[in-house]
């Protein structure tokens, strides 16, 4: 981009440089733009020209060129001076689109080439001359800078601050007019810890934790600002090239990926006006890079991610940081300036439009569904927008999902009681190798997004307010996160136990599942699920990952979980368990009524049910409003039976429901949960009325009696025994006041703490129990349904729908569903 000629006003020519040949180019461009007038090199640091500082001050030399600030308006002699910043970028063409391999090759090619070191600089001008522009930002009247420098730093023109100020000004002027040469993906912060430190806010900050505190300010000044130093990203374009390019192959040749792209328009429009906080799950440690190209490929500028600082070793961190990447501690604890440091930060990032990226579960999800969130970062963003009235932040809900995971062995690992590798070197280059094979593909799907001040609104004051919000984005992930082939194939197995499916029999497991979820609008694979090579590719990729084993040396192929392999197999199929919670939870509550006595009000038993079985299963699940929950059931019911409002409902209807039932999903959706919980409760009756006071040494001992009461076929299946698991359990009988001895409470009033905790135990023994009616019910559905798919074949290969289920008799179903579910106490 190039200026225009000025005639009037005397300018002062600022020239970000970085090498000889960028001078020699701005020198040029300058005499051509402006003759005559000074040209002032800056550095990329945040020291300012002495130069600079004398001009401004009024002090330049005779002949040196104007001294801008001998009066408000120029010189000294009435004539306006103007500040023109140029610099030199380098621009190349964006890499061909030539597979993975031409890809980062492209990628390579163009960040040495953006990063532009000085010594290349003389070859790179001489072999591509067209690569050097010259880009100028707006100029600006110095008496416009200092109206700026007083409004936004309380500061004085005559006052050291005032030339750095007018540096970053031209520095900011600069990137504005390259981000229409390079794209808004290149939108970068400058100087960001200066510019907050040198705020008229800053002040304020620091008196206010001097007082908190009791420390001098001095002290407070200096630890914020190095808190500052420590957290801010300090991003360019040339470092987020090198990073695109070192981090590619985590993500590029291990998945083909697939985006939303309607939702990311509709986020540009949003993104003019609003900055973007990004929301998505977190599965793997490739999420943020994936999701970073998907959004630089669609020019949308560059999130500041916000991660642990256990990601920040050599030469991740160094690099990372430049590339967007905000490192904060894993643990501050009381540490108050720390935290007013991220508040800051965040407020000051919003204010600039800058977008934020975080996960809101905290760490990655051991069990494929979403962990419960974290609402830390969520409370410093609200405090900051609160202490800006004029801003707020858009909240964008995003679900990315994998057909598989190279990483989700070792997790499952750790939910059986292995311990995590730490993260470093060998660690990157481990995953490095194991990500070079293609897995299937990525997801990313964006919900709709709210803004925050109207969600906080909402919410209404008091304690669970975040909480609330935070829901209220775990909802939208769950609701846009599509059941992929293979959690529904997972599911199939997993329902199936030990027996094994030959193709056929998988195909009339997993179609009444998908006509269901179809039903529901949830977007379901139908190439990979309705025909027999769609699903036996996915068959295949689980095989060739060791999730599933696959025999051939009989007259047919038979699929199963492999052995040791089911917490593997429960990550992906837990993937698409919050589509058929309700459905599950209808079914027990179903079970429930058909045992109810004659002339019982069913429908208040019905409610009553499922709030007990809701409140069980909290800590385990995202619910909706009781209201919403409540519309949802109500919605559910007319799905399985659409005739029950016209008639007036009886046990033996309740019944006939899950007699003629298309599928029966509780046991499947539910068991693994209740299981654990069963455990945790028989530990904690075991202490009897003692408090629990080390709970990692309680969670060690869960895992122990878990896996003998798997062996003694206590439990139903091994992906029950998990750390995960348990401690979410523990949250539950937290919740349940079973930890410790209610502090206070008069003789009498309250059960003693092991009385309740039995209660839980046995609360938890009946569900399981109604599971395991329900359980049988299937099994028996599923040996016709197997036993007719071995004996017929489908006529419905060309058009891809495969056979249905078949109902089995009625008096055949009620045999089935009578006796114990098999639970020892």
């Amino acid at each position: 981009m190039t200026a225009q000629r000025r005639t009037g006003p005397r300018a002062v020519v600022v020239a970000q440089a970085r090498s000889g040949t960028e001078r020699s180019i701005l020198a040029r461009w300058a005499e051509e733009h402006h003759p005559g007038a000074p040209v002032v090199p800056i550095g990329p640091g945040p020291d300012v020209p002495s130069a600079l500082g004398e001009m401004l001050h009024g002090n330049g030399p005779a002949g040196d060129g104007p001294t801008p600030t001998d009066s408000p308006e120029g010189d000294g002699t009435g004539e306006e001076v103007l500040i023109v910043p140029i610099r030199v970028t380098w621009v190349t063409p964006e890499p061909a689109d030539g597979g993975a391999v031409g890809k980062l090759a492209g990628l390579a090619t163009t960040a040495v080439m953006r990063m532009a070191w000085s010594p290349l600089h003389p070859s790179m001008a001489r072999h591509r001359p067209d690569a050097a522009r010259v880009v100028a930002g707006e100029p600006a009247s110095v008496a416009d800078l200092v109206s700026r420098f007083t409004e936004q730093e309380s500061g004085r023109p005559g006052s050291p601050g005032f030339a750095r100020f007018v540096v970053r000004q031209a520095v900011l002027a600069c990137d504005r007019v390259e981000r229409r040469i390079l794209g808004d993906r290149y939108k970068v912060p400058r100087r960001m810890v200066e510019q907050i430190t040198s705020s008229s806010r800053f002040p304020a900050l620091v008196g206010r934790l001097a007082r908190q505190t009791g420390s001098p300010p001095a002290e407070i000044e200096q630890r914020l600002a190095g808190c500052l130093d420590e957290m801010a990203a300090v991003q360019s374009p040339p470092a987020i090239d090198v990073f695109r390019a070192l981090m590619g192959p985590m993500h590029t040749k291990a998945w083909d990926v697939q985006v939303d792209e309607s939702g990311l328009e509709r986020l540009r429009e949003l993104n003019r006006e609003h900055a973007l906080v990004f929301l998505p799950s977190h599965r793997s440690y490739a999420d943020p890079l994936l999701f970073a190209e998907v959004l630089h490929e669609r020019n949308f500028p560059r999130n500041h991610v916000l991660g642990g600082n256990n990601l920040s070793f050599w030469p991740m961190g160094a690099l990372g940081r430049r590339a967007g990447v905000v490192f904060i501690r894993r643990s501050f604890g009381g540490d108050t300036v720390y935290k007013a440091a991220i508040q800051e930060y965040l407020g000051s990032l919003l204010a600039k439009r800058f977008n934020l990226e975080w996960y809101i579960e905290g760490g990655r999800s051991r069990t494929g569904k979403l962990r419960r969130p974290r609402v830390g970062l969520l409370r410093y963003l609200s405090s900051a927008i609160e202490e800006r009235p004029e801003l707020d932040a858009v909240l964008v809900p995003v679900s990315i999902v994998y057909d598989q995971l190279h990483e989700v062995g070792a997790m499952a690992a750790e939910q059986r009681g292995g311990i995590k590798k730490a993260e470093g070197l060998g660690w990157l280059y481990g995953y490095f190798r194991d990500q070079r094979r293609h897995i299937g593909t990525a997801q990313v799907r964006l919900a709709e997004p709210f803004s925050l001040r109207t969600a906080l609104d909402d919410a209404g004051d008091g304690p669970a307010q975040l909480e609330k919000v935070a829901f209220r984005v775990c909802a939208g992930i769950n609701r846009v996160t599509p059941a992929t082939a293979t959690s529904l194939a997972t599911f199939a197995l997993l329902s199936a136990r030990d027996r094994a499916l030959n193709l056929q029999q998988v195909r009339d497991v997993v179609a009444p599942l998908a006509d269901y979820l179809e039903s529901r609008e949830v977007p379901v694979p139908i190439a990979e699920l309705r025909t027999r090579h769609g699903l036996r590719m996915t068959l295949d990729r689980l095989a060739e990952a060791g999730v599933v084993t696959v025999y051939e040396g009989g007259t047919e192929p038979v699929f199963a979980i492999s052995s040791g392999r089911h917490h593997v197999a429960a990550f992906y199929r837990n993937g698409a368990l919050h589509h058929l919670l309700n459905r599950a939870l209808l079914e027990l509550a179903l079970l429930r009524l058909g045992d109810a006595a004659t002339g019982e009000d069913l429908v208040e038993l019905a409610w009553r049910e499922l709030a007990r079985l809701r409140d069980l299963l909290k800590f385990e699940f995202f619910f909706s409003t009781r209201r919403e929950f409540r519309t949802e059931m109500l919605r559910e019911l007319d799905q399985v039976d659409p005739d029950w409002r016209q008639r007036r409902v009886e046990p033996s209807d309740a019944r006939s429901v899950l007699r003629q039932a298309p599928l029966l999903v509780a046991p499947g959706v539910l068991r693994s949960f209740l299981d654990a919980q069963l455990v945790v409760a028989d530990r904690l009756a075991a202490l009897d009325d003692a408090a629990l006071t080390d709970e990692a040494a309680f969670l060690d001992e869960c895992l122990g009696v878990g896996r003998q009461m798997l062996l003694q076929h206590r439990l139903d299946r091994p992906d029950s025994v998990s750390r995960e698991l348990y401690s979410t359990a523990v949250r539950q009988a937290d919740n349940r006041g079973l930890l410790r001895p209610a502090d206070g409470s008069p003789d009498g009033a309250v059960l003693a703490l092991g009385e309740r905790r039995r209660g839980w135990r046995d609360e938890v023994t009946a569900v399981i129990d109604d599971l395991g009616r329900l359980a049988k019910l299937h099994r028996a559905r599923l040996a016709v349904v197997l036993g007719a798919a071995d004996s017929t074949t489908s006529t419905n290969d060309s058009d891809g729908t495969g056979t249905g289920p078949v109902p089995i008799p009625a008096d055949e179903a009620a045999e089935h569903a009578e006796g114990d579910s098999g639970v020892a106490s």
